[in-house]
């Protein structure tokens, strides 16, 4: 028979659970590091990409910058500017001479009564809309209503406002001869 004799003055103990535990525990600890390292490695390269991408945007905007530095600097110059102008004057009498004349005139003998007659008409471009301000003398108020209600029932004015009306003295200054009332209108015209 054999005995076990323990000349120890600490008993031995088993530190096996607690070795488990711990290999466990630093196991699981070592792959959340590698895990964590791999996102953070992940999220630098495309913070890297996002860097470069900003990077080229920033040269390319500092690039635009200096052109439009330099194009601001040749607009400013006196020459250009002076052609610039002559060019927009030129662009308006090449918009008035293709105003559709004959259409307008068309259109408003349609919506003309007896004893309306159309003095005055000064077309111009506003805002990409064909704006139409008219100068009409009528003989009596009730003409004058039934142009305005032919313009408001047409199809090509529309947006009608009127500017100014005037009752002149017969043949006074304004220039009306027999018309007894005299209206600015402004409208918009649609050429379509």
């Amino acid at each position: 028979m054999k005995t076990r004799l323990n000349l120890a003055t600490v008993p031995l103990e088993n530190n096996r659970k607690f070795m488990t535990g711990w290999s466990l525990l630093g196991g699981l600890a070592a792959l959340a590091f590698v895990l964590l390292s791999l996102h953070a490695y992940r999220g630098w390269r495309a913070n890297t990409e996002l860097r470069n991408e900003i990077a080229h945007q920033q040269s390319r905007i500092a690039g635009l910058a200096q052109r439009q530095s330099t194009l601001d600097a040749f607009f400013k110059n006196p020459q250009v500017r002076e052609d610039v102008d002559r060019s927009a004057f030129l662009n308006s009498l090449i918009e008035q001479r293709s105003f559709p004349w004959t259409k307008i005139f068309m259109d408003l003998e349609q919506a003309l009564p007896p004893g309306v007659r159309v003095v005055n008409i000064a077309p111009k471009m506003e805002n990409g809309h064909l704006q139409v301000t008219l100068l009409v003398g009528a003989l009596t108020d009730e003409g004058k209503l039934k142009f305005l209600k032919a313009l408001e029932d047409s199809k090509v004015f529309s947006q009608i406002q009127v500017r100014q009306e005037s009752h002149p003295q017969q043949n006074g200054p304004a220039g009306g001869g027999n018309d007894r009332v005299m209206l600015e209108l402004v409208a918009q015209y649609s050429t379509s």
